[in-house]
């Protein structure tokens, strides 16, 4: 059975390290929201809300029924856009896991923010200050929970990759 991989969290928490890995680990179709959000502004010209979530979402699930797992990485941060993903999943006979990524420590956190810089070209990173106050939902779900403070992206690589085995029963 084919897996939806729902990574969540606010930006420079090392959620899209950790995506990456798991894609990498899984050899699974990788869909990064800030790609495609970004993409839709370049060639569209005009103000993405939930556009690509929705054509995230479409992507996913085309990929999921061709037999492949699937790798979502976003910030994820309402209830809704939870909901959404993992209906993807169900809709494609498809197992999913919910991976919220965090950055407990604040300083550190802070620090990523500052020194980071884009993958996606063109795209703006989002201050300090507008990721601290950004619409961030707390989880009503289960989910795997990943704190990166001081850890290294293999560290907690590793403790994903347990998680994720211990899911899917292997």
């Amino acid at each position: 059975m084919t897996v939806l991989f729902i990574f969540s969290g606010l930006p420079a928490s090392g959620k899209s390290s950790l995506a990456k890995s798991i894609a990498k680990e899984y050899n699974a179709v990788y869909l990064r929201i800030d790609t495609i959000e970004q993409a839709l502004r370049d060639l569209c010209d005009f103000n993405v809300q939930g556009e690509g979530y929705r054509l995230s979402y479409r992507i996913a699930a085309d990929n999921l029924q061709l037999g492949n797992y699937v790798v979502a990485d976003s910030c994820n941060p309402i209830n809704l856009t939870r909901r959404e993903w993992e209906e993807v999943a169900i809709r494609s006979n498809s197992r999913y896991i919910n991976i919220e990524v965090i950055c407990s420590d604040k300083e550190e956190h802070k620090r990523r923010v500052e020194n980071r810089h884009t993958e996606v070209e063109g795209l703006k990173l989002p201050t300090w200050d507008e990721i601290q106050s950004r619409e961030y939902h707390v989880w009503e779900t289960d989910r795997i929970l990943i704190d990166t403070a001081n850890k290294s992206v293999e560290e907690c690589f590793e403790g994903l990759r347990k998680e994720i085995e211990r899911y899917l029963g292997q």
